[in-house]
């Protein structure tokens, strides 16, 4: 089996680094690959890569939303004539590993992995009572905008729970965070909240037909869990539904730990 891992969309790089080194001898690489080295330069990576959603190149900005992020995926996925895939999809990226399968199904699909993951709908709207209002995403936009230095470096302290009680703070991995999030692109970045905030997965969710592990923390404030992996582990036919209680989004120290120990049990 070939896993292969989505990241979310406001970092080039981000949290994976830890599955990639974090495992035993035995198990799956993770190998990471940046957006530059797409298709004929992922040919010679190896067949275990990493693929962030994002901006293509030759194709409009306005044009680019969850749809061509399953499309390039599916592009990178035949180019490099790969099976038994493990998608393994954090945030928004799990929107992509949805919305991958419901647009090209799961022919080349083993398993799949949806952690802290958007579906499957983000929006607060009267069918989705337990989801975020607009003013949060649109407060998102206004920070990107005006100061996104500023707002990325704010944004990981909730990021990574460490504006909870008992807390202890890596002023490292904020750094690291904020290093991340500036190399993404203005305009790919500002257009990519409405894609994670308004896209319903619900139609794709329903067409996953293989063994999925449905990853999330109580304590994510990001992507609370109410409106995410509550409700997709009863609209994936073959979920199983993991809990981290007082996880956030991004999983640090013990929480890491506990993911990747699951994450390796499951793509045995």
């Amino acid at each position: 089996m070939v896993p292969v891992l989505l990241r979310g969309v406001l970092r080039r790089r981000t949290t994976e680094h830890r599955q990639r080194v974090h495992r035993e001898p035995e198990a799956p690489s993770l190998t990471v690959t940046t957006q530059a080295q797409r298709s004929p330069a992922l040919r010679a990576s190896g067949p275990r890569i990493a693929f962030p959603p994002g901006l293509k190149t030759g194709i409009p900005c306005e044009e680019q939303g969850m749809d061509q992020y399953a499309d390039d995926l599916a592009e990178l996925i035949e180019t490099l004539n790969l099976n038994d895939v493990i998608l393994v999809g954090h945030s928004t990226g799990g929107g992509e590993v949805a919305r991958y399968i419901g647009r090209h199904g799961t022919a080349r699909v083993a398993k799949a992995v949806l952690l802290g993951a958007v579906p499957p709908l983000m929006l607060k709207t009267d069918a989705n009572p337990e989801g975020t209002p607009i003013d949060a995403f649109d407060g998102i936009r206004a920070g990107v905008e005006a100061d996104r230095s500023q707002f990325y470096w704010d944004l990981s302290e909730a990021f990574y729970g460490y504006n909870r009680p008992g807390a202890t703070e890596s002023e490292g991995v904020r750094r690291a965070f904020w290093l991340w999030s500036m190399q993404v692109g203005l305009k790919g970045a500002y257009d990519c909240i409405k894609q994670f905030s308004e896209t319903d997965f619900t139609e794709d969710l329903a067409r996953i037909d293989v063994p999925t592990l449905v990853a999330h923390g109580d304590g994510d404030q990001i992507v609370p869990i109410a409106a995410a992996a509550l409700k997709m582990a009863q609209l994936v036919k073959d979920a199983t539904l993991k809990v981290y209680p007082g996880a956030p989004h991004g999983l640090v120290g013990e929480f890491e730990e506990a993911f990747n120990a699951d994450l390796l049990d499951f793509i045995r």
